[in-house]
């Protein structure tokens, strides 16, 4: 029933028109009654008509070429020639047409839906120990305790109040691995509540929270205007002038308005700003479903046309979850077991790839759990927090050719933690397949040129190497490559290539922390560590791009033979009318093929 609703809301209007079509076509011809039938058709025209002309005001005002004057046009035509039943078809396409573009739009959407549906919309507060009045999401404020039963997504993010809990981190990290917190941890929206319920002290509002903000990337994308929607409305002008030239040598030979309006029929509504915008929407949508966020939607034009792509190494190209490979103790009034607790009590509370091969590695020795307080994380530089009344920080160093985390307290290196580094899953395979593409790939990281060439040997393929770059120095060498005329896209881990990121034509990040300043300059966001989200995502903007264009070749096409055909009076109107119909439906049905 609820279904039925929805779509009898959807197609309210044609409904409306094929209504006003029906009482016309009994008072007109089954009950004479002239002048009833003439003012029920005229509100029928009218009403259904409305939408076309507030677009046509609009875009005239604005100075702007619209299929909407063609629609208007054929519209006083049929009513100049008396065609009254025939302005009521033309509007009925019209709705139609508007109709079918508000479903395609909807269906391209859904995996926004499907992102936001994730997220209850209302949740139980927690007052004197037991769940108190339930609220909408969007009521709660910072500091309001909430209640999390075991299986439900947590809506906003907080300090888990509860002496521990287990969490599911995957829809934020791409991967599999839950989380034992204890009471102090950070907890993050979007997250999944595995074990029993939780109670949560709320420290961000849900405008502000982790999940939201991905939500609201994809609908920034969605609603932004790309340049092949532009393109298409600069295809409107040119069509809009083939029909008039039409139209008016269909009236200059046969000095009929039927053959006018045969081909003012036809050629409305244009299928070429349907099918684009739903093809589009539908790639971004596509890619958001593998948890492949794009920021604008102009970038998957963009990147359909790369033929460079420069990776950073660590934690891109290598494995996004490197492993503790050696623990070496500077500061004797410490053990191995006491460093590394202290060092999981704070990493628990981050998603950087290290902080969790920290938190595995502590879990795999079965240590005992720490509490740390008072976290504070600075992206690319480390994060801080108390343990035991102690203050630590834990920062990133580079050792040798390999990775490695120092902890420091008052000033005073006590720790080293040195992780091993290793090729992601399939990325020779994958590279292989980006050089089939006929794509130049080059790799620009910080590393030794020994380390990074070592890397290099093992991909097994043609790779330019620059080593022993600062972020600064990763930025200019995308400069340099655009002076090459080479259309970049820059692949990065989320930590220290932000300038990079926002210089190539495309930036695209992994990232297991939304909140970096990679991830802000990114154009597209990966959320995980997957390396085949690259081959893929290049993939989903080749074929978005393909459909769209293939929408706007044969929309355009067809219409335009259809209407030759009408001007010589070959294609009578009301069958005019139906093939321009079947065309809308044939392209939107192929836009929709983006999303798949």
């Amino acid at each position: 029933m609820e279904k039925l609703l929805h779509y009898l809301d959807l197609f309210r209007m044609p409904l409306f028109v094929t209504l006003g079509m029906a009482l016309y076509a009994i008072f007109h011809y089954m009950f004479p009654v002239y002048y009833l039938s003439l003012i029920i058709i005229i509100i029928t025209v009218v009403v259904g008509s409305f939408r076309v002309v507030k677009d046509a005001i609009i875009s005239l005002f604005h100075k702007k070429s619209s299929l909407d004057y063609i629609a208007l046009l054929a519209i006083i035509v049929a009513f100049i020639s008396q065609e009254y039943f025939v302005a009521a078809i033309i509007v009925l396409m019209l709705t139609g047409g508007q109709t079918l573009e508000e479903y395609g739009m909807r269906q391209a959407r859904q995996s926004l839906t499907a992102l936001i549906d994730r997220i209850p919309n209302s949740v139980f507060l927690w007052q004197n120990n037991h769940l108190s009045e339930k609220i909408a999401v969007s009521n709660v404020l910072i500091g309001q305790t909430i209640a999390i039963r075991k299986g439900e997504a947590i809506p906003l993010d907080g300090i888990l109040i509860s002496n521990n809990g287990m969490v599911d981190e995957s829809s934020l990290t791409g991967e599999p691995f839950l989380i034992e917190k204890i009471k102090g941890d950070q907890i993050r929206s979007g997250t999944i509540n595995i074990g029993e319920m939780i109670v949560v002290k709320i420290t961000k509002v849900e405008k502000d929270s982790t999940y939201n903000k991905i939500i609201e990337i994809v609908k920034k994308a969605q609603k932004e205007k790309a340049p092949l929607i532009r393109l298409a409305d600069r295809y409107s002008f040119f069509f809009t002038v083939i029909t008039l030239l039409i139209a008016g040598g269909a009236y200059l030979f046969f000095h009929s308005f039927d053959h006018v309006l045969a081909v003012l029929v036809i050629a409305t509504p244009c299928p070429l700003i349907l099918a684009t915008p739903i093809a589009l929407i539908g790639g971004v949508n596509a890619s958001a479903r593998r948890r492949i966020i794009m920021k604008k939607i102009a970038s998957i034009e963009t990147l359909s046309k790369i033929n460079t792509i420069v990776f950073d190494k660590t934690g891109t190209i290598t494995l996004g979850k490197p492993y503790v490979k050696n623990v070496i103790i500077l500061d004797t009034s410490y053990n191995h077991n006491n460093v590394c607790s202290i060092a999981e009590a704070i990493e628990r509370n981050s998603l950087h790839p290290l902080a969790k091969s920290i938190v595995e590695y502590a879990r795999q020795k079965k240590l005992p759990l720490k509490h740390a307080t008072n976290i504070k994380e600075k992206i690319g530089e480390g994060i801080s927090g108390n343990v035991d009344g102690i203050s630590y920080t834990l920062s990133k160093i580079k050792e040798h050719t390999g990775m490695a985390m120092q902890i420091i307290s008052n000033n005073k290196r006590i720790a080293i933690i040195v992780f091993e580094d290793k090729l992601k899953e399939a990325s020779s395979e994958i590279m292989k397949r980006l050089q089939q593409l006929g794509l130049k790939l080059y790799l620009f990281t910080g590393d030794k040129q020994k380390a990074a060439e070592n890397i290099v040997k093992q991909l097994g393929e043609e790779v330019i190497v620059r080593a022993d770059l600062n972020p600064e120095e990763k930025k200019n060498g995308i400069e340099e490559l655009k002076k090459q005329n080479k259309i970049i896209a820059m692949v990065g881990d989320g930590i220290n290539d932000a300038p990079a990121l926002a210089t190539a034509d495309v930036g695209m990040v992994f990232s297991h922390e939304e909140n970096t300043a990679a991830s802000e300059a990114a154009d597209i966001v990966f959320l995980g560590g997957d390396f085949s989200s690259v081959t893929l995502v290049i993939a989903i903007a080749k074929r978005t791009i393909h459909i769209a264009m293939q929408s706007i070749v044969f929309g355009i096409g067809i219409s335009i033979i259809g209407m030759i055909f009408a001007a010589f009076g070959f294609i009578p109107i009301i069958v005019g009318a139906v093939i321009q119909e079947c065309i809308d439906v044939i392209v939107i049905v192929n836009a929709l093929r983006a999303a798949k």
